[in-house]
């Protein structure tokens, strides 16, 4: 059976790719006539590639899953093996929080930083973040599309999927054209949980993708983890309904690394101006605004904005919302969108 010519019989037909599928007369007669060289050319031609299940370099991981895809289309400068590293899924709400998505992106920072590759959805939210904290920190990210590899979905993501693509990889077991389908985001998901040694979850509604892929990964023999959130938000009720069933809390990235049996990576930061190095101290205490940051610590409007300015040039404080909080990982690059 060739499972290139399984996934693109697949794609027309608008299904999902399936052993039973293999069996079937008419994917033999579409199989007979597909020409597997020229298409392997097309891909070629737009920089793409493409690992089938039976291949040595596809991810073991991902092969032992119930249902495996027959291959992945791959896009990006990565190598297939980076899909074999240590790899850690990073998901959540779309519609996230300030403080999830200051999670998220500070999680994945510290993680990439000590060798752990983050592997998400591209979407918007919690996913989106997470990718940026592992570029933050210049390591790897995988981008799991649920559509054809060529699309950057959602388009918003079209430049961050850019950078992703730069040293790592955006995958999808749809081949090129394939338009988004919600079906398809499911599907998705399993191919998430399947990449990774373990699955985080840091916001979460009741019914959300995010704990469609816990699922997968609980199935799977799979590690999940859970940032606990206030017990008032609707965003925190997945999570904190997940802990309660027995996944692991994660308070902070060592939580996750003794998975992988390595420690955080220290990082120290750069000399910083007098009130620069106040500002830090407090925020290490506790996320505050800019009012109140003025109020504890007796600087004026001129001296606090200067100080913030500086402690965001070196990615010590992210804002949001007029709050602000540390970042424990040290240096990275400003923020890119």
């Amino acid at each position: 059976m060739s499972e290139l010519a399984l996934a693109v019989f697949a794609a027309s037909r608008d299904a999902h790719a399936s052993e039973g599928e293999s069996r079937s007369a008419r994917f033999a007669r579409f199989a007979a006539a597909f020409d597997r060289a020229a298409y392997i050319r097309d891909l070629d031609r737009q920089r793409l590639r493409w690992v089938a299940r039976s291949a040595a370099e596809f991810p073991e991981r991902l092969a032992s899953i119930h249902d495996p895809p027959p291959g992945l289309f791959l896009r990006g400068g990565g190598p297939a093996g980076l899909l074999s590293a240590p790899t850690i899924a990073i998901v959540g709400a779309r519609s996230c929080t300030d403080y999830g998505a200051h999670v998220a992106r500070s999680l994945a920072r510290e993680l990439a930083a000590a060798g752990v590759s983050v592997v998400s959805g591209l979407a918007r939210g919690i996913d989106g973040w997470a990718h940026r904290g592992a570029l933050d920190a210049g390591g790897t990210t995988v981008a799991v599309l649920g559509c054809g590899v060529d699309r950057d979905y959602p388009r918003a993501h079209a430049a961050l999927a850019a950078r992703i693509a730069e040293r790592g990889l955006i995958v999808s077991e749809y081949p090129p054209g394939v338009a988004p389908a919600p079906w398809r985001f499911p599907a998705r998901n399993r191919v998430i949980a399947g990449l990774a040694q373990a699955t985080l979850v840091v916001e979460a509604r009741e019914r959300s993708g995010a704990l469609i892929t816990a699922d997968f990964a609980l199935e799977e023999g799979r590690e999940v983890l859970a940032v606990p959130g206030e017990i008032t938000s609707a965003l925190s009720a997945g999570t904190n309904a997940l802990l309660a069933l027995g996944a692991k809390m994660v308070a902070n990235s060592a939580d996750v690394l003794e998975l992988f049996g390595l420690a955080p990576t220290p990082v120290g930061h750069p000399p910083l101006g007098p009130a620069a190095g106040r500002v830090l101290g407090r925020l290490g205490e506790a996320p505050a605004s800019v009012d109140e940051l003025g109020h504890a610590l007796e600087l004026d409007a001129g001296t606090l904005a200067a100080a913030l300015s500086e402690l965001e040039l070196h990615g010590l404080v992210d804002g949001a919302a007029g709050i602000y909080r540390a970042c424990t990982s040290g240096p990275r690059p400003p923020p890119a969108t």
